[in-house]
């Protein structure tokens, strides 16, 4: 398979990772590298965090120019592109990648896209998802390019009237879905991991917070209060995440 040529490294584009800034050889180290194409500076984000969990570093480039330039620089197992792409749109980006490098293209398509995800298509582009990009429309197409690179999907949880699915990032309460930050999501899949048990503070700052440095008792705190506010649990007595005073936290199955 034929690559696009290196070149050197230009300005650096806008990264969006959660491990830190990798080097080339660091980002193809058991890790699916994807590069995202999109003029819209909030497409990484939440977005990229979440794809974090499942081994999945990503890049992202702000116009069909950058991302050209760090695709040979890079060699990204996949690239997603917005099919309105400043400089170089997306369609002759899926053109240009499937003529020279091969990588396959995941098209972005906006409600006024129509026309440009059917030249995509043309072109050679693996698929088109809806922008913005959710998730769990993205990464069974990312699974199915590169089952090796991503973490196998694990079971839903269930606690009382509360399901949480880690592949899909779903939750749902009474039936009724909830969506969370990443960071709140991490957390309530910690504490209904260890339903009825004591989870303590250090491992929450551990677990979710990567060890983080200084003190983030009150960080956790406040994650602590959003979570039950978004759960429906009083927040003056709260019954479905109880404070264990000097240890932690336990969930109890509302």
């Amino acid at each position: 398979m034929s690559r696009l040529a290196s070149v050197d490294p230009p300005p650096a584009a806008t990264s969006v990772t959660t491990r830190g800034s990798l080097s080339p050889e660091q980002l193809r180290t058991g890790v699916l590298l994807l590069l995202v194409a999109d003029p819209d500076p909030g497409a990484g984000g939440e977005f990229a965090e979440s794809l974090a969990d499942h081994r999945i570093e990503t890049v992202l480039c702000p116009d069909g120019a950058e991302a050209l330039l760090q695709i040979g620089r890079l060699h990204p197992d996949v690239v997603l592109a917005s099919a309105d792409l400043p400089l170089v749109n997306g369609a002759t980006l899926v053109q240009v990648l499937r003529r020279r490098a091969n990588i396959p293209v995941i098209l972005g398509i906006g409600a006024a896209d129509g026309g440009e995800a059917a030249s995509a298509l043309t072109a050679g582009a693996t698929a088109c998802v809806a922008r913005p990009y959710r998730i769990r429309e993205v990464l069974p197409i990312l699974r199915a390019i590169r089952p090796d690179a991503i973490v196998e999907a694990e079971p839903p949880l269930e606690c009382g009237t509360l399901r949480l699915d880690p592949t899909a990032l779903e939750i749902q309460v009474h039936g009724q879905r909830l969506h969370l930050p990443p960071r709140e999501f991490r957390l309530l899949q910690l504490l209904m991991a260890h339903a009825n048990r004591i989870v303590t503070r250090d491992q929450i700052r551990e677990i979710v917070w990567g060890g983080g440095g200084g003190d983030l008792s009150n960080t956790i705190s406040v994650h602590i209060r959003r979570l039950r506010y978004r759960l429906g649990d009083d927040l003056h007595d709260p019954q479905i995440i109880q404070t264990v005073r000097g240890l932690g936290y336990r969930l109890v199955p509302p």
